[in-house]
């Protein structure tokens, strides 16, 4: 069965100086998804750390797991770290798979072969993107006088969030769906005597986002 592509649009805007504004996109590609959840199987989520000028963030990684389990605890996504660990050092970042097709050759490796099997690993999910700062504007001073000291001005810049998910079904060795999300926000800092931050949530909205799509495949609830 194919589903997509599928494209959402979530504009969260309040006024400035109250709470910053994010604007989260997603598109959405999928392949063959489950009918019925993934049971008793489980997910292990990823991130893409082979490019030489980013990373993917942990801590998104981690995001999206919590954000999955915290809505249908029956999905059992497990820990990057802890996979990673486990299967030392074949998905390591000069060494993990860049293709589905590359899990064949994985398996020839009796002890990949059996943690595998005890993991009961359905899907992979690797995640390849990253969270950066644009541009900026707007000054600021800040200084100390006998009376005490404090900061006067007003800074503004703005967050880029985009990742893509690729999900992989670890039995059949082939790619079966793959989710884009891309998150912008403008954060604040007006400061009088106290520079007062107002962060835009991106990197929050854009887990959000992968987090729902991802429920979509492999939860029986969703």
């Amino acid at each position: 069965m194919m589903r997509g592509p599928v494209r959402t649009l979530l504009l969260v805007c309040s006024i400035a100086l109250t709470s910053a504004c994010v604007t989260s996109t997603v598109d959405e590609m999928v392949f063959n998804e489950p009918l019925e959840g993934i049971g008793d199987s489980s997910v292990v989520i990823l991130g893409r750390r082979h490019a030489s000028d980013y990373e993917t963030e942990p801590d998104f990684i981690e995001c999206v797991g919590d954000h999955i389990t915290s809505h249908d605890q029956s999905i059992r996504v497990i820990n990057e770290l802890e996979f990673v660990n486990a299967l030392y050092p074949w998905f390591e970042p000069r060494t993990a798979p860049l293709r589905p097709e590359d899990i064949e050759r994985l398996l020839r490796q009796k002890p990949v072969a059996q943690k595998m099997a005890e993991l009961k690993t359905e899907y992979m999910i690797w995640i390849d993107g990253a969270t950066v700062r644009g541009d900026s504007a707007g000054s600021m001073t800040c200084a100390i006088g006998p009376g005490g000291g404090g900061c006067f001005g007003f800074g503004t810049w703005s967050d880029d969030a985009n990742y893509e998910a690729a999900i992989w079904d670890f039995t059949d060795r082939i790619e079966v769906g793959r989710v884009n999300t891309s998150a912008t926000g403008q954060s604040y800092m007006p400061a009088v005597v106290i520079p007062i931050p107002i962060i835009a949530p991106v990197q929050g909205a854009a887990c959000d986002g992968l987090g729902n799509q991802l429920l979509e495949f492999l939860s029986s609830e969703y």
